[in-house]
C-alpha cells in the first residue's frame, strides 16, 4: 500500500493501523489527520480517488462526509450564541416565525441541536431538487406537526437537520450556513471544507458508494448481529426510523455535481480529513492564532442534553448541543469527547482532555450510522499513542 503524507514521532501506530484499514477492513481510498496541541502531527493518504476507480488518491482529494458535517454546522450556532447573534434558551420562532406553526412555538434552538425538536421526519419526503432548492425543506419542516412533544424526548433528525439548522443561520445573519462557514471557519483557518462546493474546486472531488466490509478473522473488528428492534426499524417503511433517512426520496446521486453544490448541513459537507481535524482542533484550542470556542461554549458543546433510547436511532444515545458524546453507540476517545460521524465511514472529533483531534475521511461506505470498524481502528490506535 502506497501511503502518502506524514506522521510525527510517536504517532507510527496510526500509519500502522491505517494501513490495516486497507489491508484488512476493506478500505478503498481514505485519508486520516491528527492534531494535537494545535499541531497536525498525523496526515495521511492513500488509495484511489474514486471508489470505483484506479486515479490516486492525491494530497488535496475532498469526499462528502455525509453527518460528519453537521459537527462543523453545529459550530455555527454555538458560535452566534458566543456572539450574543443567538439565545440557545429562545423559541426557534423567535428568529423563524413560520416555525411555530402545529404545536412547535415553544421548540428552543437548543432543541434543534440536541435532537430534542420532534420533527426528524417529514408527512411527505422531498425529491432531491427540492431538498436542495433552499426554499421547500425549511417550508415543509415549519409546517410539519412534531412526532413527540418537542424538549421531552430525542430522536436523531437525520435529514431534517439541514433545513433546521440551515434556516435558522440564515434567519439569524442573513447568510446561508454554508456562506457564514466559508467566511467565518473555512477562510480564517484555512479549511478545505463547504456546504455548497465551489465550482472552482470541483475537480478534486472523488466519487463516493458502498463498499461490503470483507469477511475476516481481524481481531480488531468487532463483529455484532444488530438487535432485532433495529433490523426491524430499518426495514419496516413505515418506522420513524425509515422515514427519517427517508426525508429525501428518492435518495439523492450522491455524486451529482448538483447534489454537492447544494448546501445540506445533515448529509453533504465536503472535506479532506485535515479540513475536519483542524476544525476540531480551534474548538478545543489554538490554531496558528484562531480559536472557535471560548471555554464556556466548548462546555455547551459537550455538555449532555440527550441521552438514553432514540427514537430514530433504536439504541441509545447521547448528544451535547450539536455533537454526539462518547458512548456504545458512538464510541470516541475518551469520556469528554465530542464530535460526529458520517453514516458509512467519516469521522470528526475532538477530545479536549488529550488535546487530541482527529478527522477521517473514506470513499468506501460501509454499513452503519456509528462506530465504523476503519475509524474505531484509528481510534484505538491514536490512544496507544498517547
Amino acid at each position: 500500500m502506497d501511503v502518502r503524507g506524514t506522521v510525527a514521532p510517536g504517532f507510527e501506530t496510526v500509519r500502522d493501523a491505517f494501513v490495516r484499514n486497507f489491508e484488512q477492513r476493506g478500505e478503498r481510498g481514505a485519508a486520516v489527520a491528527v492534531y494535537r496541541d494545535g499541531r497536525k502531527v498525523v496526515d495521511l493518504w492513500a488509495g484511489t480517488r474514486d471508489v470505483d476507480g484506479t486515479e490516486p488518491w492525491a494530497v488535496d482529494t475532498v469526499q462528502i462526509v455525509r453527518s460528519a458535517g453537521k459537527g462543523i454546522a453545529a459550530a455555527v450556532p454555538l458560535m452566534l450564541h458566543q456572539r450574543g447573534q443567538v439565545d440557545l434558551d429562545a423559541p426557534v420562532g423567535t428568529y423563524w416565525p413560520e416555525f411555530k406553526a402545529n404545536g412547535k412555538e415553544r421548540v428552543l434552538v437548543r432543541d434543534l441541536l440536541a435532537h430534542r425538536a420532534g420533527v426528524p421526519a417529514l408527512d411527505r419526503p422531498l425529491t432531491p431538487a427540492e431538498a436542495a432548492d433552499g426554499h421547500t425543506g425549511p417550508a415543509a419542516v415549519a409546517a410539519q406537526r412534531p412526532q413527540w412533544e418537542p424538549g421531552t424526548d430525542h430522536g436523531y433528525h437525520a435529514q431534517t437537520y439541514s433545513w433546521l439548522i440551515g434556516e435558522l443561520v440564515l434567519r439569524a445573519t442573513g447568510r446561508t450556513i454554508g456562506r457564514w462557514i466559508a467566511e467565518e471557519i473555512g477562510r480564517p483557518l484555512g479549511l478545505d471544507f463547504w456546504f455548497g462546493l465551489p465550482a472552482d474546486e470541483a475537480h478534486r472531488i472523488g466519487r463516493i458508494g458502498p463498499v461490503e466490509p470483507p469477511a475476516t478473522g481481524d481481531p480488531g473488528v468487532l463483529r455484532m448481529r444488530p438487535k432485532r428492534s433495529v433490523t426491524e426499524a430499518y426495514a419496516d417503511p413505515h418506522s420513524l426510523t425509515r422515514r427519517a433517512f427517508g426525508a429525501i426520496d428518492p435518495g439523492p446521486d450522491e455524486n451529482d455535481p448538483a447534489y454537492r453544490t447544494a448546501e445540506l448541513p445533515a448529509s453533504n459537507g465536503i472535506a479532506t480529513a485535515r479540513a475536519l481535524a483542524r476544525c476540531y482542533a480551534a474548538m478545543i484550542g489554538d490554531v496558528d492564532g484562531h480559536r472557535l470556542f471560548a471555554p464556556a461554549t466548548l462546555t455547551l458543546a459537550r455538555t449532555e442534553e440527550s441521552n438514553g433510547p432514540d427514537r430514530v436511532l433504536v439504541v441509545n444515545t447521547r448528544f451535547g448541543l450539536g455533537y454526539m458524546l462518547h458512548g456504545p453507540a458512538a464510541p470516541l476517545l475518551g469520556p469528554g469527547s465530542f464530535g460526529h460521524p458520517g453514516r458509512g465511514g467519516s469521522l470528526g472529533f475532538a477530545d479536549p482532555e488529550s488535546r487530541i483531534a482527529l478527522g477521517y475521511v473514506t470513499n468506501g461506505l460501509q454499513k452503519g450510522v456509528t462506530a465504523d470498524p476503519r475509524a474505531q481502528a484509528l481510534i484505538r490506535a491514536v490512544r496507544s499513542a498517547l
